[in-house]
């Protein structure tokens, strides 16, 4: 018995290690910010106020969905996606270590539209 919840501890852990190096794709969209949840759905992203759309999402380092409410006050580093019709927020990524790593990612649309995006790598380069 002692040897089965060993076995499932080990393989419990090893899950939970394979989670957290989850490979993302962000869509060619997606811009880098800094993100504060005030207070549902008002947010701050880059110093400027903005709003989560109806229905966005917020994923964690891990991938998992998080409650907006769950990393108010705290300073993000994500990915981010607009909608295009309203101006909202519409995706969220809290950014793992692995992606902070990637120093080179496009800030401002402008910059977006500068560089150039290599979907299968998730890299930037600038043009």
């Amino acid at each position: 018995m002692y040897r089965c919840a060993l076995l499932a501890f080990a393989a419990s852990t090893v899950c939970i290690s394979a989670q957290a190096q989850v490979h993302r794709p962000f869509p060619v969209q997606a811009l880098r910010g800094e993100l504060v949840v005030l207070q549902t759905p008002q947010v701050s992203l880059n110093g400027q106020p903005a709003r989560l759309a109806p229905g966005a999402r917020l994923r964690g380092d891990t991938h998992l969905l998080l409650q907006p409410a769950s990393v108010a006050g705290q300073k993000l580093i994500v990915h981010y996606t607009i909608e295009p019709s309203s101006g909202m927020l519409m995706d969220v990524w809290v950014l793992n270590p692995a992606e902070l790593a990637n120093k080179t990612w496009p800030r401002t649309p402008q910059e977006a539209a500068s560089w150039a995006f290599e979907p299968a790598t998730q890299t930037w380069t600038k043009r």
